[in-house]
């Protein structure tokens, strides 16, 4: 059977699929804003001398990298309600869930960035007087977030593509909403390719402005 394929469809759901461009876009910010000051603090948690920081934060990252996101989405909207008697909104629990699972990757992109940073450098730092939090600050950290750029434009592409799971729990993003259109008109191949385009070019676009601030980054550092 001869697909009827009619692109005055993909034309015709480009606007009601806008609103879900924005809101996956407004999901994948907030988690990963929060989900990056998580995982850096995970991260310089599983670099720290003592013991506990580093357990507590294996536990952290070890249970999230080890469990699918859809679960945790799950888990977040449907479980913790259950146990706490507090009920999360859909757009908020999809920002908490992207943020606790972008931070436990973050913080394996932060904890192998600042061990890749030569001791010398940190050694260079503590003896001119720093103490161990001003070397982290000024002499290790510039350079560790250097080479952090390219993992975290890669984690800002996974995660914005995981918005997409956020379906289960009916936030109205990019995917939801041409679910919604499709159940309106019954044009799936349109829909769903109009979708797929959309979240192409979200992805080449920040893999694209994350080649150039790297550039930038290399160029005022005379690499």
């Amino acid at each position: 059977m001869a697909l009827d394929f009619k692109a005055s469809v993909m034309w015709e759901s480009v606007p009601l699929l806008l609103g879900g461009v924005h809101l996956t876009i407004i999901i994948t910010l907030g988690g990963l804003a929060i989900g990056f000051l998580l995982g850096t603090a995970t991260g310089l948690a599983k670099t720290a001398r003592g013991k506990l920081p580093r357990v507590l934060a294996d536990i952290y990252v070890e249970a999230i990298r080890g469990t699918p996101l859809i679960v945790q989405v799950m888990f977040l909207y449907f479980g913790v309600p259950l146990a706490t008697g507090m009920r999360i909104p859909p757009v908020t629990a999809g920002i908490i869930a992207i943020a606790v699972n972008s931070g436990a990757y973050i913080a394996e992109i932060v904890r192998g960035a600042v061990e890749s940073i030569d001791v010398g450098q940190t050694e260079a730092g503590r003896s001119i007087g720093l103490t161990r939090m001003q070397t982290l600050l000024y002499v290790v950290w510039p350079q560790a977030f250097r080479r952090m750029i390219p993992p975290l434009g890669n984690q800002f592409i996974i995660s914005l593509k995981d918005t997409s799971l956020l379906v289960v729990i009916g936030v109205g993003e990019l995917t939801r909403q041409g679910q919604e259109i499709i159940a309106v008109n019954f044009r799936a191949f349109e829909v769903w390719l109009t979708v797929a385009v959309m979240y192409l070019v979200m992805t080449l676009s920040i893999a694209r402005a994350l080649r150039v601030y790297e550039r930038k980054l290399n160029a005022r550092s005379g690499r």
